[in-house]
């Protein structure tokens, strides 16, 4: 349940896509939902770039293709003016094209999903981003992973950029990679949640990485 803590502040959303009954479906869903407040929404990338500036929303769904200027150009601008701490960025789109997943991903996204994804997958994908966690839907997750195992440049990078973890921070950031949550990993290695995020933490200074989402694409680049 998003938002358990009573007392915890909505999670304040800006919903951008092209198609009216998408937006209009997606800001139903999130506001039946305890926990979540959508504050704007915009139909193309100019009216979402200026949503994101003006009202500084905790997370914007961005859809990738829009008219105009499309969703990653929004990420990039956003990337650009520093805004990405401020507003964590869910792509949702119909397209699992991997040019759009490494471009979303790599430029600062949350996180990546699928129109397709269930009611449940899209409510707690915008909590996931919002808290810094991140969400990739399976498919993209499935195509990362073949992509990533194929390129052998890019896992010596990898490689380097791990050099350093601890054998635990290690097989916390191959859990990451496997789609777990700090509760799902906990129990994997039966620590306490507050250890798990305390590993997560410090993996995150060494590798560089800005959130979950990278750590994960990292885990599967060294796999």
């Amino acid at each position: 349940m998003p938002n358990a803590d009573p007392g915890a502040a909505p999670v304040r959303v800006v919903i951008a896509d092209d198609e009216r009954v998408v937006r209009d479906g997606l800001r139903l869903m999130l506001e039946t939902r305890p926990g979540f407040t959508v504050v704007g929404t915009a139909g193309d990338g100019d009216h979402a770039l200026r949503l994101a500036r003006d009202l500084a929303p905790d997370v914007l769904m961005l859809d990738v293709r829009m008219p105009g200027h499309d969703g990653l150009w929004v990420l990039a601008r956003l990337a650009e003016h520093g805004l990405l701490d401020r507003t964590r960025v869910l792509m949702l789109t119909t397209f699992d094209m991997d040019e759009y997943v490494d471009e979303a991903l790599t430029g600062g996204a949350g996180g990546f999903l699928l129109k397709s994804a269930s009611y449940e997958q899209i409510t707690a994908a915008v909590e996931a981003t919002a808290a810094g966690d991140g969400a990739l839907s399976p498919s993209v997750a499935r195509r990362l992973i073949h992509s990533y195992a194929a390129d052998r440049r890019t896992r010596r990078t990898g490689l380097d950029l791990v050099a350093g973890l601890t054998p635990r921070e290690h097989d916390v950031l191959t859990l990451i990679g496997e789609g777990l949550s700090n509760a799902e990993i906990a129990a994997r290695l039966v620590v306490s949640e507050h250890t798990v995020k305390s590993h997560v933490s410090r993996l995150l200074a060494k590798t560089g990485c800005r959130d979950r989402a990278q750590a994960a694409l990292l885990a599967r680049r060294i796999d």
